[in-house]
């Protein structure tokens, strides 16, 4: 599992296997300390000490980087398990622990090819440090029992080496399932960290959608009747003084747009959960916005409405779209003639198309940056899937136009 930090004592990814390794090291360092514990051939243990200690200390730091560096460090653990062997480990008899400690390390370090490399050459030695001593434990032997003794040995020998290199191959395999356990795990909290995360944008992008659509429904539910209110205050007070009894009518009409916008201020929370069409089928509801606005302009909008019963979020959508769009003529046109056109369409992709147009002053879209009602249309528009089109210039009237994907009502 080569990286680009070294592998510490505070980083390692099996700390057992490091806690048994200076286990079995400090076991090593006892027997060279108390001869009678485990008895040496070497009157000096302390090269012996030094070897172990040194082999235990390059396991604290392990390098993952340059490969130069890896191959020096391997080589050092060679080259220090070879002389604590040479020194004095023969008494010991724990030699074949400290190549295991070194494959284990290789696993960590190097990639594949590095470890069965590493594997291999701990082999190599194992047999050929095998073969070193029970040729000098046959040499040590009277000739007769030594020929006597030689098939015994040369089985020992044979085991050994099965022995170890059956080990050899489980510690292999073994370190790499847990290498490829540890790196499923570590992919798999990437993964469900990467989901957290992708969890809390989108938490917050549907608290910031939730908050538009709010803000939408309070403008959409309110825009118009304080329009219509705010109109009919002017002109009472445009003929407060000339006209007593058309100012009085004008403040009849504007105490009634008041009780509903006030009715409205109270279904605007409703309206967030429910339909603002109140059980109405949409051709209904939008008669309903046209009655509205003819008191205050005195226009009476053409309307076409070509269209099959439609689901309930293209009405209710098409129901807002169509009365910000009176609320904005309301407000801003000035205009002698609205024309209002619904209508489903089959051709290519099934889409209802929206157009409400005047005649009014107009205005230069590029100008409009602030106001909310048409991003609101906007946004509605493209919740639903579909595409708005403003068109207005000084003095040319405004239309605007949405085509939505066609849903119809379920049966």
């Amino acid at each position: 599992m080569p990286t680009s930090q070294a592998i510490r004592p505070d980083n390692h990814p099996f700390p057992f296997l490091l806690y048994l390794e200076w286990v079995l090291l400090g076991l090593a360092v006892i027997g060279e300390i108390t001869p009678k514990l485990l008895p040496r051939v070497n009157a000096d243990p302390a090269l012996t000490i030094a070897s172990i200690l040194g082999f235990g200390a390059l396991g604290l730091w392990l390098p993952t980087g340059a490969i130069a560096l890896r191959i020096v460090h391997v080589v050092g653990q060679f080259s220090l398990i070879l002389l604590a062997s040479k020194a004095g480990l023969v008494g010991l008899r724990l030699f074949p622990l400290l190549y295991i400690f070194l494959v284990i390390r290789s696993c960590l370090v190097f990639r594949m090819r590095g470890r069965l490399l590493v594997t291999g050459t701990v082999f190599i030695l194992f047999v050929g440090m095998v073969s070193v001593r029970l040729r000098s434990l046959s040499n040590q032997l009277p000739l007769k029992m030594g020929q006597r003794l030689s098939p015994y040995l040369m089985g020992i020998r044979l085991n050994l080496v099965l022995l170890y290199a059956i080990l050899l191959v489980f510690v292999l395999l073994l370190v790499n399932a847990l290498l490829a356990e540890r790196a499923r795990q570590e992919e798999l909290y990437r993964a469900n960290q990467k989901l957290r995360e992708s969890a809390v944008q989108i938490e917050k992008l549907a608290m910031a959608q939730e908050r538009s659509r709010i803000a939408r429904e309070i403008h959409d539910a309110l825009g118009h009747s304080l329009t219509g209110l705010n109109i009919q205050l002017e002109g009472a007070l445009k003929f407060w003084q000339g006209n007593p009894e058309k100012a009085r009518q004008l403040l009849t009409q504007a105490k009634d747009m008041g009780s509903t916008a006030l009715g409205e201020v109270r279904q605007a929370v409703a309206a967030l959960r429910d339909t603002p069409l109140q059980g109405q089928d949409l051709e209904t509801a939008i008669a309903g916005l046209i009655q509205r606005f003819h008191p205050i302009t005195g226009i009476t909008p053409q309307v076409v409405f070509k269209c099959p019963p439609l689901s309930l979020a293209l009405q209710v959508a098409t129901y807002r779209i169509v009365q910000e769009a009176l609320t904005n003529t309301c407000k801003y046109a000035n205009a002698t003639s609205v024309k209002i056109m619904i209508q489903s369409s089959f051709e290519g992709s099934p889409h209802l198309h929206i157009l409400v147009q005047d005649d009014g002053q107009g205005f230069r879209p590029d100008d409009n940056t602030t106001g909310f009602g048409l991003k609101g249309m906007q946004e509605r528009a493209e919740a639903e899937g579909g595409r708005f089109d403003l068109t207005s210039a000084p003095g040319a009237g405004c239309t605007i136009q949405v085509w939505l994907p066609l849903t119809l009502e379920a049966p």
